[in-house]
């Protein structure tokens, strides 16, 4: 057994001051990783920061349509709020389909997007992890990587990030506001994940004593029209294999705007920017929707065996997904 300090501060200012006076601290919210990681050995923290007493719940609606997230509203919460379903279905659907109904009731939003990787080479201590331990190598290159990434890969990581519920936020453009010792910053969502690069150890640029106080959802109308489609090995909670959040505004035929979030296929997650690109303006049809997949899954890492099939089921994954908000034209009359 191991013996770790245990702390339940009541304000940020006494969590940061907590985390700042003991080194090697990590904060505890839902706990559904972070136990896990304990048990496990994976994670060897001397002290343990007990946040869930923290003023850092709940979810408002903003002027002109947004949304404001605490960082420690369930993910349960969220995916049923009515707004969250009638203006973003694809973020409700993610959070439903993101985990059991068990850790839903218990995971929160912000501990969500702070998740380790699923990698079993990272959970398990016996083995080569830069991830774990930096400079120790990758056991995944030469080992069991069904489930690894094709985007965003390096030489060092190829593990996916797990989450479901960043997916559709990705797509939304969303902000994370945190707090540490030097004040409120907020970051944006796609720049809150880190490649791995030459330091998969770095996840996000935050530092250890800033904790996430809230997401920002911007205003986005279309997003009514959106939908997330997640491809696994079944049905009942499995991480995904790939997955595709959209959210598409389509005029007599044409694409107005789109978003596009994938999961499943990458080392963060990843916002279809080539695909978007290419699919604004053009015709609304299959045809046009499997060109943009297949321009985005072009720097696809196909150098490893095992998850090379993942090109081909991100493309069909995101072109059903994108077919999936289509308006659809009634054969008799030519309505929609």
């Amino acid at each position: 057994m191991k013996p770790i300090a245990y702390a339940r501060p009541t304000t940020l200012e006494q969590a940061v001051t907590t985390v700042t006076a003991r080194p090697r601290t990590v904060f505890l919210a839902g706990g559904t990783t972070l136990v896990d990681m304990l048990r496990i050995g994976a994670m060897e923290p001397d002290n343990v920061v007990d946040i869930t007493w923290l003023p850092l719940g709940g979810l408002e609606h903003t002027p002109g349509g947004g949304l404001r997230i605490g960082a420690l509203a369930k993910m349960s919460e969220v995916a049923a709020e009515p707004g969250v379903r009638e203006r973003y279905p694809f973020l409700s659907v993610a959070l439903w389909k993101g985990a059991s109904a068990q850790l839903r009731n218990m995971a929160t939003m912000g501990g969500n997007l702070m998740q380790k990787v699923r990698c079993a080479y990272f959970r398990e201590p016996g083995t080569a992890c830069n991830k774990r331990e930096p400079g120790s190598g990758c056991a995944a290159l030469d080992g069991i990587h069904r489930g690894h990434a094709i985007l965003g890969t390096s030489p060092q990581c190829f593990a996916t990030h797990p989450s479901d519920v960043a997916i559709p936020l990705v797509a939304l453009d969303v902000t994370v506001t945190v707090w540490g010792p030097r004040g409120e910053r907020t970051i944006g969502f796609d720049d809150f994940f880190l490649l791995p690069g030459e330091t998969p150890h770095l996840e996000h640029p935050i530092a250890e004593d800033e904790l996430i106080t809230r997401i920002d959802v911007p205003p986005l109308p279309f997003a009514r029209n959106s939908h997330y489609l997640k491809v696994r090995d079944r049905e009942s909670y499995e991480f995904a294999l790939t997955s595709a959040a959209v959210a598409m505004n389509v005029a007599d035929g044409t694409v107005v705007d789109v978003r596009i979030g994938l999961g499943g296929v990458a080392t963060k997650p990843w916002r279809a920017r080539t695909a978007e690109s290419l699919l604004i303006g053009k015709s609304a049809t299959p045809a046009t929707f499997a060109k943009a997949a297949a321009a985005e899954l072009e720097a696809a890492d196909t150098s490893h065996p095992m998850n090379a099939f993942k090109v081909r089921l991100a493309q069909r994954t995101m072109v059903r997904a994108l077919e999936a908000v289509r308006p659809q034209v009634n054969p008799l009359d030519g309505t929609r």
